[in-house]
């Protein structure tokens, strides 16, 4: 099958090429970039040196498309291709909110196809699978809600954790892209690490929505407190995640309950110690460690996963396999990257 990456010059975009480029069903036929324009991707990109495709300023020839834009960019182009009959998978946020206000609100621009919301489909494979496999749009989720929903899902869905949810999660700095700023220039982030958007991250409506999905009958809405860090490093995300039990329970049965809601799903695997993020480097893999503090009776729940992996075009590859009615695990079984 064809496919095209809009939007290749970011770090997500170039991820997606080296994962496609070796894809054994996806042919990488056309790229484009509002920069870099006539310029080959291998000479952009050298390390993509088996790509020898020009980047165009625009494409949509391809019988399938990711693209990589940021958020209202992304809906402009991807929204014309859908309605052509062309399948795309968005790794902006313009389609992963259902609610247009919503969207309105924490992104403070009008949605250029707020008609395609309620088609499309929020690209987490383990809780969406078969309307991905249906789907002709899915937003790719982002990777702090991710690592979040795939770290609270089972204790969530179960009725196990309260209502009221706090993730602190820690991000290597690549999910910030490849412009510099003060904050993310190298002498700011080399030996420092800090919070930010403490208020008012834009992944917080997206936790908040995918959770509050999960049987609603059972529970209060969730009650959300979301703090994101940069960490010192390029690529991983860690998060961990804090909510009351409502039950007395046990560690072992803990990690029953989330070796059985993750059964068969090939890119979680429920792990019996805290999960580091050099395990996920280069992969799509998401390691979760669920964990139950007597004492207090807390739920610690942690996800590790690459923030361009599994967080951004890993995923992304993997919802296009089903869409495609491709095996979910084709072209993404790749170990990490170690050390």
């Amino acid at each position: 099958m064809k496919v095209g990456i809009i939007g290749i010059t970011g770090s997500a975009g170039g991820e997606l090429a080296r994962l496609l480029l070796s894809h054994p069903e996806f042919e990488l036929t056309e790229v484009s970039a509002r920069s870099e324009a006539g310029r080959k991707v291998c000479d952009v990109f050298p390390y993509l040196h088996r790509c020898q495709l020009t980047i165009e300023p625009e494409i949509g020839s391809a019988d399938f498309f990711f693209s990589a834009l940021p958020h209202k960019s992304s809906a402009e182009i991807c929204g014309p291709l859908v309605k052509k009959g062309k399948r795309v998978v968005d790794l902006s946020a313009d389609f992963r909110l259902r609610d247009r206000a919503l969207f309105e609100q924490w992104y403070q621009v009008e949605h250029p196809h707020p008609e395609l919301l309620e088609q499309a489909v929020y690209g987490l494979p383990e809780l969406h699978c078969q309307q991905i496999a249906s789907a002709k749009l899915v937003g790719n989720p982002g990777c702090y809600p991710t690592a979040a929903i795939l770290a609270l899902a089972p204790a969530w869905s179960s009725g196990l954790a309260g209502h009221n949810v706090i993730v602190d999660a820690k991000s290597g700095v690549s999910g910030a892209g490849w412009t510099p700023t003060r904050d993310t220039h190298y002498i700011s982030m080399n030996e420092n690490t800090y919070a930010y958007s403490m208020d008012a991250h834009r992944h917080e409506p997206e936790i908040t929505q995918e959770l509050n999905a999960i049987k609603p009958q059972l529970r209060k809405p969730v009650e959300l407190t979301f703090t994101p860090h940069l960490v010192p490093m390029t690529r991983g995300l860690l998060a961990t995640c804090y909510s009351r039990a409502l039950e007395a329970t046990s560690q072992d049965q803990l990690l029953e309950m989330y070796r059985a809601y993750y059964a068969n799903k090939p890119f979680v695997q429920v792990v019996d110690q805290p999960p580091r993020t050099k395990w996920a480097a280069g992969n799509n893999m998401a390691y979760i460690y669920p964990h139950y503090h007597e004492r207090t009776g807390q739920l610690v729940l942690l996800a590790a996963e690459d923030n361009l992996g599994k967080g951004a075009a890993g995923q992304a590859v993997q919802n296009a396999n089903l869409m495609c009615g491709l095996p979910e695990e084709m072209g993404l079984s790749m170990s990490a990257l170690f050390p």
